[in-house]
């Protein structure tokens, strides 16, 4: 059952990809990179990433795709831009588009013979518990330390932003 539900939520992923490839309105393109994250989350969670999951919906689907709506509503794209493109930017992107294509059957091509045999995977890896613990026992110095470089930055940013204070 989890085979099924993770090559469905795969299928999902494929599909909404390539609707943004071939959309015509960004708005949709856009929308369905949304469903492409979601996916990719779900497919994490599939596979027991759940700090993985959780950090893909918050970054990826959550604050780059609101900054993607942001751009694109700022920018007023309509539809005399497209016909501005060059038939070399085309030819170019299913040029790469070819390419990528022979890479992915390459590798599938390659691991035909490989069986993968998953009796002895640790069930307890990638749980958002098991990397709390190490974090804060093992890594704490370098955890603090980068909190205290990121809580610098922002304080910079502040100062540079400010015109008086």
């Amino acid at each position: 059952m989890d085979q099924f539900l993770f090559f469905l939520v795969a299928f999902l992923a494929v599909a909404s990809a390539v609707y943004f490839v071939f959309a015509r309105n960004p708005l949709y393109a856009i929308l369905s990179l949304i469903v492409t994250m979601f996916s990719i989350a779900g497919m994490y969670i599939l596979l027991n990433a759940q700090f993985l999951a959780i950090i893909q919906i918050i970054v990826y689907a959550g604050a780059i795709m609101v900054l993607f709506l942001y751009i694109l509503m700022m920018l007023n794209l309509n539809k005399e831009d497209e016909s501005k493109k060059s038939n070399t930017i085309k030819f170019v992107g299913v040029f790469t588009a070819g390419l990528l294509l022979i890479g992915v059957l390459g590798v599938f091509r390659g691991i035909q013979d490989k069986h993968i045999v998953a009796d002895d995977v640790d069930k307890g890896v990638g749980l958002t518990k098991n990397l709390g613990r190490l974090l804060f026992n093992e890594y704490v110095l370098p955890f603090e330390l980068a909190s205290i470089l990121i809580l610098a930055g922002i304080v910079g940013a502040v100062l540079i932003g400010k015109k008086d204070l």
